[in-house]
């Protein structure tokens, strides 16, 4: 929002929330029935076309939004290192609303104007005059009209709303209010209604002055620089004619210069070009790839979560993950992408981060969860791990967690596999299980006797058992097999050993896998269940307290937060994701894996020492 909104700031179909698309509908409807009732020689195609050219523009624009977020994840010819935040991703939220305005705009001109309809494929002459007229009339138009609107009364009432991204995204160029972007059509207009009205206007030169701008758009904004210079060796007099990314960037960071839409022409004659503009774009370009302290190996977890990555939907990434009905009107896509990753996969870079001088990365293995239970899969998966460890420590880097990825002593012996596989490694291989251990155990009531604990038995299951007993905490089992495994890791008696229990009376359960909705229900009614598992139960009951997996909050201080990490709330990280920032900044030198677990109290005073805080009530974290 602008710092003082003026008139026409607001879409008039902010109202309609996700229902915004049903704006369409009137145009799309009348163009259906006019087609279907006009005879064959009289039906126009023109309004056709209109849906199918909104949904490319759509597709265009996110595969901008992947690839930049890809890129300047990984660091190479990043332009703006400073991080961007929920803020800025839920005012860019809406970045298709410019999309839906042209729609509306097109039916209305369709239906309304002879010359829009029966319009050809191609015309040659249609074409060359649209390029001519934005190279002209718009690109002088929009320089001084993005002047003006850098001038106090307009900038205050609208512009500011755009400039309040400092750090750009593809979608940041087309974040203005409703009243700008009307004013902004009206200029990209000129060409589109003259080819109109001359009577050489075609399918295609629409289509492809369309794309030219959002394609130019997207580039300028993308935090990346993408333009050779070896273009401009080749033919210097291109500077004058086309912007590069770091160019616009220098825009957003400034302020005061840099004006120019798409060519640098006007900025070089009304001196407004930045004199650090040939300074920036050489030293971006020269930059590699950003070597992370810390890298935190995950994978993806239903066929959906491609959406919910970072670099897939920004507005879906940004909040926790949970099922949405249009995902599924993607499934083609997502059975696609499936396929894709078990032919040929590997592991990609989603996210960075910085916190105090550690820098941080997400890589992901195109893996999902399902497949981890598949025995003919192990051998692939474990593959694809050890090459990214091995890939870490090439690169330098000094800690890596294992994440969702320590999935059990069948897979890969919690980790220890890889560290036996390679037992020269610098790089520190952490899962992470000592701290989720000190999590589960500060999050059972103080006043708590006795637990139960259900599920998988695994290396933080056994640990938290004996913690449990070593403070006085009775730690009930409902099967045998259970209850004589856990005696027997006991090495010590204590007070209070596990007991193997004859029902589900307890009102604190901590579980794990393989805890069934049928057991939840056994539960009496305003139970706590605390996993202690990756993964979160399937919550069953509205009368009972679900906690998250092992979590914590991040300190304010970690940069470049702007996504949920699978299932968490905003700006919480997996107790195994901090524990490898725990681990860079002691310093500590052991790996934490296989049967290894560091001391319990020292990372858990070591974690709230560096700023990461418990959280403090209940919540509903798991699957529905």
């Amino acid at each position: 929002m602008a710092s003082t909104p003026g008139i026409l700031t607001d879409w008039p179909w902010t109202p309609l929330g996700n229902f915004k698309y049903v704006v369409l509908a009137p145009g799309f409807i009348y163009s259906i029935y006019q087609y279907m009732v006009k005879d064959e020689a009289e039906r126009d195609v023109s309004s056709l076309v209109i849906i199918p050219l909104l949904l490319w523009r759509m597709i265009h624009n996110q595969i901008w939004i992947s690839l930049s977020r890809h890129r300047t994840a990984k660091g190479n010819a990043r332009i703006v290192d400073k991080g961007i935040e929920f803020d800025q991703v839920d005012r860019e939220r809406n970045w298709d609303d410019q999309i839906l305005l042209n729609g509306v705009l097109f039916y209305i001109a369709v239906n309304l104007t002879t010359s829009a309809q029966n319009l050809p494929i191609w015309r040659t002459d249609g074409v060359v005059i649209t390029f001519l007229l934005h190279a002209g009339p718009v690109e002088f138009l929009y320089y001084w009209f993005h002047r003006a609107l850098h001038h106090h009364y307009l900038y205050s009432r609208y512009h500011s709303h755009h400039h309040s991204s400092i750090v750009t995204e593809p979608i940041t160029s087309v974040i203005h209010p409703f009243a700008e972007h009307l004013a902004y059509f009206i200029l990209f207009a000129i060409p589109m209604l003259t080819i109109l009205f001359t009577g050489t206007a075609s399918l295609a030169a629409y289509v492809l002055y369309l794309t030219y701008i959002d394609f130019m758009n997207n580039m300028g904004h993308c935090n990346f620089e993408i333009i050779p210079n070896r273009l401009f060796t080749l033919f210097p007099p291109l500077k004058y004619l086309l912007y590069t990314p770091s160019f616009h960037s220098l825009h957003h960071t400034q302020f005061r210069t840099n004006y120019s839409l798409f060519m640098p022409l006007y900025d070089y004659i009304y001196a407004t070009l930045d004199k650090s503009s040939n300074t920036l774009y050489e030293r971006s370009l020269k930059r590699e790839e950003e070597v992370a302290d810390v890298v935190h190996l995950t994978h993806l977890t239903t066929p959906e979560s491609i959406y919910h990555l970072r670099l897939g939907f920004a507005e879906l990434a940004s909040r926790p993950h949970s099922s949405t009905w249009y995902t599924w009107l993607l499934s083609p896509i997502t059975m696609g992408s499936m396929l894709l990753t078990s032919i040929y996969g590997r592991t990609f870079v989603v996210e960075r981060n910085r916190f105090e001088k550690l820098k941080m990365q997400t890589w992901a293995i195109p893996k999902f969860n399902v497949q981890y239970s598949l025995k003919w899969q192990t051998q692939s998966i474990n593959s694809l791990i050890e090459d990214a460890i091995v890939e870490a420590e090439q690169k330098g880097c000094k800690v890596l967690t294992l994440g969702l990825l320590n999935q059990g002593e069948e897979l890969n012996v919690y980790g220890g596999l890889y560290v036996q596989r390679n037992p020269k490694l610098r790089v520190r291989v952490v899962d992470g299980s000592s701290l989720a251990v000190a999590v589960v155990l500060n999050s059972i009531p103080k006043y708590a006797t006795q637990v139960l604990l259900r599920g998988k038995l695994t290396k933080v299951a056994y640990a938290l058992s004996y913690s449990l007993c070593q403070r006085g905490i009775q730690v009930a089992v409902l099967h045998e097999e259970e209850y004589r495994k856990l005696n027997k890791s006991f090495n010590t008696k204590f007070e209070s050993n596990p007991v193997l229990s004859k029902g589900y009376s307890h009102n604190i359960w901590l579980v794990g896998d393989g805890v069934t909705a049928e057991e939840q229900l056994k539960a009496p009614k305003g139970t706590t269940f605390i996993p202690f598992s990756q993964l979160p139960p399937k919550i069953v009951r509205k009368d009972c307290f679900y906690h998250c997996t092992p979590s914590m909050e991040a300190p304010p201080s970690i940069e470049n937060v702007h996504s949920c990490e699978n299932w968490l709330p905003r700006r919480v990280m997996s107790a195994w994701r901090i524990a490898g920032v725990v681990h860079a900044l002691e310093g500590w030198t052991e790996h934490e894996c296989g049967y290894t677990m560091s001391n319990i109290d020292r990372v858990w005073k070591a974690t709230l020492r560096h700023g990461f805080h418990p959280l403090t009530t209940p919540t509903t974290c798991g699957s529905m």
